[in-house]
């Protein structure tokens, strides 16, 4: 293990003393460099070699003074040369391991000295200092890389992300191919990252799991598995009941226990190759790797055909963080600040931390658990510093100061691999935060053995109780990022995990799988005062599933809520899903805090309503439900025709053409046929009309005939009653609707990318299919209200989704939807101008599709104008003052939509 700081500036004011009159580079220059590697209990030749050869441009070699591979590259000068020529020298070195293709070996740091002075450059910080060798003991922390205690830059995006999973994924296929499969397998790579990671963090000496598997193992693989065996058996034996006679590296290693080396595995066979690639990660420098990504990326591993997209890619730490921040965090380090310098506050501040206990009920790799843990962490460390501000280092105990540990970490995960990187992520972040704990108090400290442990249960949250993990009455916070599965997507047991939970409450078949973790939450904090927050699909926030899941949900409020962003998937390449966040409880906090995003930016902006409801809005607690009628004095609403016919009665271009060739008379039997596909896009289909027309008309066009009976034929062959009655009028559509005059036309699917949805009039010979809407007696004034952004702004709010596209209702968006309530002749008089203006500016673009006009990179100018005027004159029916944003437009729509229904509730329960 490292030496402690006290240790280490102690050997560093030595070596200071013992080499104040070094001269010449080369008679003293190796035993300089053995004796620096000394100050941190390190023996140089276990990581680092003199004299390494690298080709220059000219082709001749030239010689690294000293040269850590991946890590230090060292060049040393006599006393008073130039450490500036050296520094040049030494990105000569660094070019020349490139042109080698030895890239893979470049050093982060570079040190060149001449004695007198030693300047440490760090590339990957891109910083430089230079000390005087006498104050090399005051400046010994930015060495701190060589024990093992310095971290990294970690960026999210990094190559190196890449090739740790690629490296880890070589020895998963090979140990695979070799028949080591399973639990085995996940455990024992479990093992193998913890012994990657001990040996770069300082948990077990530099290189020790290296030096073992080059010097202890056969070249053959033959005898690794079981070496192996020996290897992890020593991990938990505690070091007074070791055998006396173990090989050093061995004897050295530290007792971890904590039950990751306590299972007996089989032995895994190896081979050369395997072998070969074993000792190939040890030559990785896993202290690169974050735990706060590490879990994610190394799921991966055990996917071979994701690994190329999973490996560069997790869920950001960004992200995580608007969880966590407003559930709890935020308000820690406020409480923190009240604090101040007061030791009783601060105390107290400290035994509240060490009582937080926090369940991810889906934690997968433990991404959310470990980020938490951190911040706990750095939170306990600053009121620590602050608490023993003045007090003597040497008479403190560290291993006392810190009560914050990873037993107040709970997790339940469904697959055995994630569940177990989830245990080993969260010590390997105690072990990082435990050696920042060193670093403030000059004191080596680490938790080892492994005594307490992270509650990480293997089984399905959905099917056990959650206080059989952590009973409800201990837990503090609830967190995490549940599954995201649409209905279409679920699997038989996903199905049968939704019947479980939401057992036969009407309607909730059609909720997104997310929500059962929602159910469980609420059910689970029944008694208690746990506050929750988990990311969603934003589905539970819009459409037909707000009233279904919240209306489920009695008791709970919303505290707070990250309306919808995009939430990066896990794979790179695939397509963002539109997220939620969600923080309730059954305890009613105020002030609320709502998150919002403005189109195209990462960052929210923070607001604090009074009130928040399920539509992540300042708004009356209200829930949007299907109605049958309007709630306005407006025309009503309908679904286009469906012609239920297998096709039958359905033409294309192609084929109405080859009817009107043979049969010209049958043009008049003909109607175009329009759907949302249709009208938004200009294309053209056909449908056979024959309502009102006589029989004799068409009875003797034999392709009309053949159509019609094979459209009977197809509701004969139905297993529904219904269907099978209309093969008595196979020449009629199954359900008519068609409007006797002009109409507006809703498309029932559009894209949530247009700022409007693409609606407009049709003639009354159009014949609107089931997949539009059509307004039979609505005019300009509807079709502006309808087209208009108050009117888009509660579409966005309360339709449901198909994919991602806005579906149109007529119960649930159309007949709820509040219209202004007494609009004067002339405010009418303006929207209607404004209608048709919006309509002229279309009809300046008639060869374009309605797609075109109103896909947002093409929509003309003219057009956007005149949508610009129509929004404000629809707007100015609804108050003076303009909406500077849609969730202001939906805001005031709730309101009014409250005054709108409470009538309608009253009478309702007057009823008998």
């Amino acid at each position: 293990m490292p030496l402690s700081w006290n240790e280490i500036r102690s050997n560093a004011l030595g070596f200071s003393k013992e080499w104040a009159t070094g001269v010449k580079e080369e008679a003293e220059a190796k035993s300089f460099w053995d004796d620096f590697f000394r100050i941190f209990g390190l023996t140089r030749r276990h990581v680092a070699s003199f004299e390494e050869p690298v080709k220059n441009l000219s082709g001749s070699y030239g010689f690294i003074d000293l040269f850590w591979k991946g890590t230090l590259l060292v060049e040393h000068k006599s006393r008073g040369k130039s450490l500036t020529k050296a520094q040049s020298q030494a990105m000569d070195y660094i070019q020349s391991l490139q042109r080698e293709g030895r890239g893979d070996e470049a050093p982060r740091y570079l040190i060149v000295s001449d004695f007198a002075k030693i300047a440490l450059h760090d590339l990957e910080e891109e910083t430089s200092v230079e000390i005087p060798m006498g104050e090399l003991h005051q400046r010994i922390e930015l060495f701190g890389f060589i024990p093992g205690y310095k971290q990294h830059r970690l960026e999210p995006d990094d190559p190196i992300n890449i090739k740790a999973v690629a490296i880890m994924g070589d020895l998963h296929d090979a140990l695979e191919a070799g028949g080591y499969h399973g639990h085995q397998l996940e455990r024992m790579l479990v093992r193998v990252l913890f012994c990657l990671f001990a040996e770069d963090t300082g948990i077990f000496e530099r290189s020790a799991f290296e030096l073992f598997l080059k010097n202890h193992t056969l070249a053959d693989g033959s005898d690794l598995g079981s070496r192996l065996a020996q290897f992890f058996v020593v991990l938990n034996t505690p070091t007074t009941t070791r055998q006396s006679n173990l090989q050093e590296e061995l004897s050295t290693l530290p007792y971890v226990n904590g039950e990751l080396f306590a299972e007996f595995l089989d032995f895994a066979a190896f081979n050369r190759a395997m072998r070969n690639a074993l000792i190939s990660c040890t030559r990785f420098d896993w202290s690169r790797i974050s735990p706060a990504v590490f879990g994610a990326l190394f799921q991966a591993v055990m996917d071979t055909k994701e690994r190329r997209q999973k490996g560069a890619h997790y869920t950001s730490e960004r992200d995580i963080m608007k969880t966590i921040s407003p559930l709890f965090l935020d308000a820690l380090k406020e409480s923190l600040e009240k604090a101040g310098a007061s030791k009783p506050k601060l105390k107290a501040f400290l035994d509240r931390l060490s009582q937080i206990k926090l369940l991810d009920p889906a934690c997968g790799c433990g991404n959310f658990l470990v980020v938490a843990y951190r911040e706990l962490r750095l939170l306990e460390l600053e009121a620590l510093k602050r608490l023993y501000k003045g007090s003597k280092q040497s008479m403190l105990d560290v291993s006392t100061l810190s009560r914050v540990d990873v037993d107040q970490l709970y997790g339940i995960e469904i697959e055995e691999w994630p569940a177990r990187i989830a245990e080993v992520a969260i010590w390997l972040m105690d072990h990082q935060m435990n050696q920042r704990l060193s670093q403030a108090f000059g004191a080596y400290y680490v938790r080892l053995p492994l005594v307490k442990s992270p509650h990480i249960v293997h089984g399905n949250a959905l099917r056990i109780d959650w206080n059989d993990v952590l009973p409800a009455k201990q837990c503090t916070y609830v967190l995490g990022n549940p599954p995201f599965v649409g209905k279409a997507f679920r699997t038989s047991e996903q199905n049968e995990d939704m019947a479980m939970v939401w057992g036969k409450a009407n309607g909730t078949g059609v909720l997104d799988y997310v929500t059962c973790w929602h159910k469980k939450s609420a059910e689970f904090c029944r008694e208690s005062n746990i506050e929750i927050a988990l990311v969603s699909t934003n589905s539970i926030a819009q459409g037909e599933q707000v009233g279904l899941v919240w209306g489920s949900l009695p008791g709970i409020v919303i505290n707070f809520a990250h309306r919808t962003f995009a939430w990066s998937s896990e794979a790179r390449g695939k397509a963002h899903v539109h997220v939620v966040i969600v923080g309730f409880s059954r305890q009613d906090k105020s002030p609320k805090r709502l998150f919002d995003y403005d189109a195209g930016s990462e960052e929210p902006s923070e607001t604090n309503p009074s009130r928040l409801n399920a539509y992540l809005i300042d708004g009356p607690p209200i829930l949007i439900h299907s109605r049958s009628k309007p709630i306005c004095s407006v025309p009503p609403i309908v679904f286009g025709s469906m012609p239920n016919d297998g096709g039958a009665l359905i033409l294309n271009d192609k084929e109405r053409k080859e009817l009107l060739r043979i049969h010209p008379d049958a043009k008049g039997l003909l109607r175009r046929f329009v759907g949302a596909l249709e009208f938004i896009n200009s294309q053209s289909r056909w449908c056979l009309w024959l309502e009102g027309v006589s029989p004799d008309r068409w009875r003797s066009i034999q392709p009309i005939v053949d159509r019609v009976q094979a459209c009977r034929k197809h509701r004969m062959e139905s297993k529904r009653g219904i269907t099978q009655n209309l093969a008595k009028s196979p020449y009629l559509f199954g359900e008519i609707r068609q409007p006797t005059s002009a109409y507006i036309l809703v498309p029932s699917v559009s894209s949530e990318g247009r700022r409007y949805i693409p609606i407009g009039f049709c003639g009354r010979d159009v014949i609107a299919s089931n997949l539009s809407l059509v307004v039979p007696n609505g005019g300009l004034y509807e079709f502006g209200i309808l087209t208009s952004s108050m009117h888009m702004a509660w579409v966005r709010t309360v339709c449901g989704r198909m994919k991602s596209d806005y579906r149109y209702s007529a119960k649930l968006v159309y007949n709820n939807y509040p219209w202004p309530e007494k609009p004067t002749d002339k405010q009418k008089e303006a929207v209607e101008a404004a209608a048709q203006g919006v309509l002229d500016a279309r009809a300046l673009y008639a060869d374009s599709t309605l797609a075109d006009l109103y896909d947002p990179l093409s929509m003309p100018a003219e057009l956007s104008k005149a949508h610009a005027k129509l929004d404000r004159a629809v707007e100015k029916c609804y108050r003076p003052q303009p909406f500077p944003s849609d969730r202001s437009r939906v805001e005031f729509l709730f309101e009014l939509y409250q005054q709108l229904t409470q009538p309608i509730t009253s009478e309702t329960k007057k009823k008998p």
